[in-house]
């Protein structure tokens, strides 16, 4: 039995095990952490050898004919098949409060939205390992100054440590997709908290890079509500600050 990929859902299955296995080796049980939620599994090319590393995995996968593949081919872990739409999922439900990671050959079309779900949670999230699309694993981790710094950038750096691993060719995989591909590692930082208001953090952050061809200035106007401040930052655009000159930011703002 095989499972016939699926455009919509984003699947490019993975063929290469010596790829599968030098992805596994990635993830680093950050914080102790053996815990781990895998997304998309497919046909399990890559829970094959997370199998090899001592973890207590769980597989999240919402295409049936995928679960029912990886029931059939991996019955140890026959109690932790979720079949779930990860983005639809509350994931309090599965591990209560227990921390634990996330990895994954995510599917491209809803990689950023995974990231963005992993920030939710990210007081339970010590680790995210996996592949994504190469621009986007490109652009989370970027440093300030360049064009593919942005929202994603910003947000994850805020609270991990990004370090990008290796490119993966199209030919690994089945069917082959259009671009290259590249593994992340990002490792929780020792930031419980912003020191800043996290909602306002994330507003600034998101209008800023929205409007990115505005000055800072133009673009958070309505959060000054008006007043003619000075600030070194508000005359830059956004590409040009760090994580740290934003939380600068956003406690200038916050003071008005």
């Amino acid at each position: 039995m095989t499972v016939r990929a699926k455009k919509h859902l984003g699947q490019h299955f993975l063929k290469d095990k010596g790829i599968c296995k030098k992805i596994a080796r990635q993830y680093g049980k950050h914080q102790g952490c053996t815990k781990v939620l895998e997304i998309g599994p497919g046909m399990g090319a890559l829970t094959e050898f997370l199998l090899q590393e001592d973890l207590d995995l769980y597989l999240m996968e919402i295409d049936t004919e995928s679960v029912t593949y990886l029931k059939k081919h991996f019955p140890q872990l026959k109690d932790k098949i979720i079949e779930s739409d990860f983005l639809k999922t509350d994931l309090h439900s599965i591990f209560k409060d227990e921390p634990f990671a996330v990895v994954g050959n995510f599917p491209y079309n809803i990689s950023s939205q995974i990231l963005f779900k992993c920030l939710e949670y990210r007081h339970q999230i010590p680790e995210i390992m996996g592949m994504f699309q190469k621009e986007v694993a490109e652009r989370v981790a970027e440093k300030p100054g360049s064009k593919q710094y942005g929202i994603l950038s910003v947000l994850l750096q805020a609270y991990y440590d990004i370090d990008y691993c290796f490119t993966v060719n199209e030919n690994v995989f089945s069917p082959p997709p259009k671009v290259k591909s590249g593994v992340i590692r990002c490792t929780r930082n020792s930031r419980e908290k912003l020191p800043c208001d996290e909602s306002l953090f994330k507003q600034i952050v998101k209008t800023t890079f929205n409007q990115r061809r505005k000055t800072i200035r133009n673009s958070i106007k309505p959060l000054l509500k008006g007043r003619e401040v000075q600030h070194e930052y508000l005359s830059l655009r956004p590409e040009r600050l760090s994580v740290e000159q934003f939380i600068e930011l956003t406690q200038f703002v916050e003071r008005i």
